[in-house]
Parts: structure tokens; C-alpha cells; sequence
């Protein structure tokens, strides 16, 4: 019995034990250096990857309210990478400061939060993982304390989380209302399609889309991406995001299954709006990380696109191009996270000549942005052509055929950048930087992920074999 319990949760609990043995470190921290520091951690992050190809059966705990099996842990797994990317990526920037131990016990509680999230078979399990989660990226986005940017960062995150937050709670607490039960199957089988219902679902939809930032819920997304410290913005755009998105394809096709014929209009208009306002406000952008932010907004829009599918194929499609965005879009934000922390330059402008003096940065963000506009042979590409097709399984191809248009327009900012590294050049370009070995693994990393999820194929079927859609 205990060891079934301890092998259910033994993503959470390893999460948690790395936690306190943080805090046991912490009281004895004046013994350890800082780089003794960050190498225990990112081994500790490691080993709970490693531990995370170790799966069971599907279960159910306490009533249904936590559930896990293959597909659960596989998720939780690619958080665990996308985490394990993003610390080898910041070395540079952690080594200089002085609350190491602070950023990853509250990184880590985000992640204990997701994790909890994504197990939820009740929406009272989720939205405590929700709150759990939410809460310290708050603290991550200020983490630049000596920055005024950072601060105004954490506020508008702070404000719009409990904005969002409010939104879902009522929607929750409406649900309870008209159903009697928090549980996911115990709420579908009680669906009818009246207003009040559909009411608590746009309420709960609302809570969501400023979670994923969706339009036109992303007013806060750029602001709190371009203020916040870059190794924590990457963490909003990529872990943030992808966790989200795994409990949100569970709560439509389990939760409001019965709704479908409502909510597919909904995420079409809401998937055509997100598209087109991301790529249009990416095209203007000159700082790297607000053009990053715009293109997560954009990018979210393609994933509904997958979403409306609401099919295996749909649910395989998503959780497929999440995988591709952690490598993707983790090496760009790494290639910049580095420059930042060397030059503190991030303008598009400054990146220009940036190949005759730093040649593998140049082709690690510049690979990173041909995946996220979906150029071939890049995993970006056969991401995106995922979630098309499955858009596209509803024979809606007005829809589909307006989602390709943004691809193509997207290859404006995305080239624009590459051209400045590649073909521009400038009296003073930035200098020769030395890469230390932890950011070079990441890069490495990215690199070969962005390339091998595109050429394996058995990675997608994989996927698909564990997914269940509707």
C-alpha cells in the first residue's frame, strides 16, 4: 500500500525532498561556494529527470482527486527537462547572485504546483496546484531586486494572476453550484448545456486564457516577460505555459466534453485572435525578449488551433509540439539569457555581426527560430503541421487556411533576426564570449532536441500511442 503511494507520487515527493535538502543547505550555506551550489542542484535536477523514465500503471488516489499513469508522468517529465534547461542556462547569471538558494526553492515549488496540477482529477486539486504554482513566480518575476523593471514586473503579474485567478475561482464555485461535485467525471455527466453553465465555463475559459496567454487576455504578457530576469521569463513562456496547456486539454475534453459544440466556436475565434495579434505585435518589436513574448502569444494560438481538434490525434498534437517548444523556444531565450548577462544587450540591433564573432550562439538561436517558425527539416515544422492536421480534422479549413497565413507572416521577425546576426554588421559588434560548460550542455541540448524530435519519428507515435483524446 505505502509503496504504491510513494511510487504514485514520486515525482512530487522527489521535488519536495530536493526542497528541504535546499533548506538543510541553506542553514550551513557559509561552508559551500556558490558554483559547489549550483552543480548540486542542477545534478539533484538531473537524477529527478533521469527517475521520471521510471512509469507504472495508471492509479487514482483519495477519491479520484490525483490520477497518474504513462502519459501524466510523461508530461511531468518534459517539465522536468524544460527545468533542468533552463538552470544549466542561467549558471552564468546565478553565480553572481546572492539568493541562489531562494530562486530554486521557489522555481521548485512552481514546479511541485504543476506537477500536482496535472495529476488533478478534481477542480479543487487543481486549483490548489494552480495557486501553488502561480504564487512564487510571482517572487521569480521580481527576482532582479536592484531593478525597478523587475518590480513593475511582479506587480503586473501579480495582479493579473489574482485577476485570473478570481475568474476561476467563481467558475469553479458556479460549477459546484449547478452540478454538486468538484470531481472532472462526476461535473460531465452532469452538463446540460444551460446558460448558467455555459456562463461558469466562460469564466473558467477567461481564468485560463490568462494563463496561457490568449487574447485578449495577454495585456500583461510582454510587460512581465521583458521586466523579468531572462532565465525566469523563459520559465513563464516554456514550463509555465506547457503545464497550463496539459491540464487545460484534460478540463475540455474530460470536464465540459458534453459542451464541445460551444467551446469549439469559442477556441477558433479565440485561436484566430491570438495568432493574429501575436505575429502582428512581433513584427515591431526591436527588444529580443518582448519579440519572444509576442511570439509565445502567437504561438499559443497554434496550439488551440491542435486543441479544436478534439481527438487523440488533437491531444498527441499538442503535447507533441510542447516537447518541440521547450527545445525551441528554451534555446533562443538561452542564447539571449547569456548575452544579457554578459552585455546586458537585447535589442535586435545589437545582435547584428553577432556570427563573425560567436559563431555556435549564432546557429543555436538561430536553428531555435527556424523551429519556431516552423522551417523544415526543424521539429518546429512537423510541430505546427500536427496541430494543423488536427485543427483541420473538424473540416473547418477557412480556419486552418488563416492559421498557415500566420506561419508564413511569422517568418518576417524570425528572419529578421537571423538576417541581423548573419548578414548584418556594425562597427562594435558584441565580443567574443567565452561559454562556460554547463551553458554549452543546454545549448547542446537544445540543438540536438530540436533536431531529433523532427527526424524520430517513433517520438510522435509514442505520444500518440499513450494519448486518448475524446
Amino acid at each position: 500500500m505505502w509503496a504504491d503511494i510513494v511510487f504514485a507520487f514520486r515525482q512530487e515527493l522527489i521535488v519536495t525532498v530536493i526542497i528541504f535538502l535546499l533548506l538543510v543547505i541553506k542553514i550551513r550555506s557559509a561552508e559551500y561556494g556558490t558554483e559547489v551550489i549550483l552543480r548540486l542542484v542542477n545534478l539533484l535536477l538531473l537524477v529527478n529527470f533521469i527517475l521520471g523514465f521510471f512509469t507504472g500503471p495508471d492509479s487514482s488516489w483519495f477519491s479520484g482527486m490525483f490520477h497518474t499513469g504513462r502519459l501524466v508522468v510523461l508530461e511531468k517529465n518534459m517539465l522536468n527537462l524544460g527545468t533542468l534547461i533552463i538552470s544549466l542556462q542561467g549558471y552564468e547569471w546565478l553565480k553572481g547572485h546572492r539568493q541562489v538558494f531562494e530562486f530554486y526553492m521557489l522555481l521548485l515549488a512552481t514546479l511541485l504546483g504543476f506537477f500536482f496540477m496535472i495529476s488533478a482529477g478534481n477542480l479543487l486539486m487543481f486549483y490548489l496546484g494552480l495557486e501553488l504554482s502561480a504564487i512564487p513566480l510571482a517572487a521569480l518575476a521580481s527576482f532582479d531586486l536592484e531593478k525597478r523593471r523587475s518590480s513593475e514586473a511582479a506587480m503586473k503579474f501579480i495582479l493579473s494572476s489574482a485577476f485570473s485567478s478570481g475568474l476561476l475561482l467563481f467558475g469553479i464555485s458556479l460549477l459546484y453550484g449547478a452540478t454538486g461535485t468538484l470531481d472532472f467525471g462526476g461535473i460531465a455527466a452532469r452538463l446540460d448545456g444551460s446558460a448558467f453553465q455555459l456562463f461558469a465555463f466562460i469564466l473558467v475559459l477567461s481564468g485560463f486564457g490568462f494563463k496561457i496567454s490568449a487574447v485578449p487576455f495577454h495585456l500583461w504578457t510582454a510587460d512581465v516577460y521583458e521586466g523579468s530576469p531572462v532565465a525566469v521569463t523563459a520559465y513563464l513562456s516554456v514550463i509555465s505555459k506547457g503545464g497550463v496547456f496539459f491540464i487545460f486539454i484534460v478540463t475540455l475534453y474530460t470536464v465540459f466534453r458534453p459542451l464541445a459544440g460551444n467551446w469549439y466556436s469559442i477556441l477558433v475565434l479565440l485561436s484566430v485572435l491570438t495568432m493574429v495579434t501575436g505575429n502582428l505585435f512581433a513584427l515591431r518589436q526591436d527588444n529580443l525578449k518582448r519579440l519572444l513574448a509576442f511570439s509565445s502569444i502567437a504561438q499559443s494560438g497554434f496550439i488551440l488551433a491542435g486543441i479544436t481538434g478534439s481527438s487523440r490525434g488533437g491531444e498527441a498534437s499538442v503535447i507533441y509540439f510542447i516537447l518541440v517548444y521547450i527545445f525551441s523556444n528554451l534555446g533562443a531565450f538561452g542564447v539571449v539569457s547569456f548575452v544579457s548577462a554578459r552585455t546586458g544587450k537585447e535589442s535586435i540591433q545589437d545582435y547584428r555581426g553577432l556570427y563573425a564573432t560567436n559563431r555556435w550562439l549564432s546557429w543555436v538561436i538561430a536553428i531555435s527560430l527556424f523551429s519556431l517558425a516552423g522551417i523544415p527539416p526543424t521539429a518546429g515544422f512537423f510541430g505546427k503541421f500536427f496541430l494543423l492536421m488536427a485543427g483541420a480534422g473538424k473540416g473547418n479549413y477557412v480556419f486552418i487556411i488563416i492559421a498557415a497565413l500566420n506561419m508564413i507572416v511569422s517568418l518576417y521577425y524570425y528572419l529578421r533576426v537571423v538576417k541581423a546576426i548573419f548578414m548584418d554588421s556594425q562597427p562594435e559588434p558584441i565580443g567574443k564570449l567565452k561559454i562556460p560548460v554547463m551553458s554549452n550542455i543546454a545549448f547542446a541540448v537544445c540543438v540536438l532536441g530540436i533536431i531529433m524530435t523532427g527526424l524520430v519519428g517513433e517520438i510522435y507515435e509514442y505520444i500518440y500511442s499513450l494519448s486518448k483524446g475524446f
